[in-house]
């Protein structure tokens, strides 16, 4: 296990965690943001956008790339407060933590914690959001992987079952103004929801659902990376009731995952934990359920 504090991007501060598989980059002059993700001499699996790295101070909200912690619901200003100063880093055997200062549009307190197995791919990603504002603030937590384009996003729905067996509504499938069904990057089959990156499509496109054993992966080549999070079945989530949501453009494919709604009184925070892997050398042979099976159950076993 290694962490030692790079030059990356035209960023100066930022720490590498690595061990002999796979390396981490969390940014120290803008964040908290976690920058790279990939094999040790392999492709970062998250975007790093052309003209937005190793910048700092923009008087407007800036994506970079990478991975973040947002709130939601979704809102201007609120949900876009500037993340593009310092952040305190706290370095540990094999951990790195970084806290945003507290931001003047929402009071809000940012931090994101990453842990890297001793051998492998697993990452614990802990997220934490602090109300350090005056008054309750209800929210919830949004953590946000911005992959590189050229690849195709997978979710698993929850389990399917058979009419009339199961006739309750198992999930909500939630829509934005801007989806398009009909368009051709979307692709569904009876267990997964399937949304391809297509840099020559400029209209952007969104959907969420809802699955308590939220899983949501990108491959990229042949690298694969999954996100997993733990959902609660009987609290209430933001955006008719979503514990995930895709969105992709022409520069970028989203996995969103997304915690409960909350209310945080003063000083009061709330948490939100992901488990990251990353899989070399997976090759699909055809986006089919058996064929989606075949890959990802035995992940999610393991």
């Amino acid at each position: 296990m290694k962490i030692n504090k790079i030059e990356y991007a035209g960023w100066p501060n930022c720490y590498r965690l690595a061990n002999d598989a796979v390396e981490l980059v969390v940014t120290a002059d803008v964040g908290p943001r976690v920058i790279r993700y990939g094999f040790i001499g392999g492709q970062n699996l998250f975007v790093e956008l052309p003209g937005q790295m190793g910048t700092t101070g923009e008087s407007t909200w800036t994506p970079r790339g990478g991975h973040r912690i947002w709130v939601a619901p979704e809102l201007v200003p609120g949900t876009y407060a500037l993340d593009n100063s310092p952040v305190k880093v706290n370095v540990e055997n094999d951990a790195i933590e970084s806290t945003g200062a507290v931001e003047p549009e929402t009071g809000l307190e940012k931090f994101i914690s990453v842990r890297l197995a001793p051998s492998g791919s697993a990452i614990t990603v802990v997220h934490r959001i602090r109300n350090a504002a005056s008054r309750p603030r209800t929210l919830a937590p949004w953590a946000v992987s911005m992959m590189a384009p050229g690849g195709m996003g997978i979710a698993a729905f929850p389990p399917r079952g058979t009419h009339p067996e199961v006739l309750p509504p198992t999930h909500p499938l939630v829509m934005w103004a801007f989806t398009d069904l009909s368009d051709p990057r979307w692709k569904f089959t009876q267990k997964y929801m399937l949304l391809r990156s297509d840099v020559s499509a400029s209209a952007p496109q969104k959907l969420g659902l809802f699955n308590p054993k939220t899983v949501g992966a990108y491959l990229l080549g042949t690298d694969l990376f999954v996100k997993r999070y733990q959902a609660h079945p009987v609290r209430p989530y933001p955006d008719f009731g979503c514990s995930f949501e895709t969105f992709t453009n022409a520069q970028v494919l989203e996995l969103e995952t997304l915690g409960p709604l909350a209310t945080l009184a003063p000083g009061e925070s709330v948490e939100h934990v992901e488990h990251w892997s990353l899989h070399p050398q997976v090759r699909i042979s055809a986006w089919t359920d058996a064929e989606l099976d075949r890959i990802f159950l035995p992940l999610l076993i393991r």
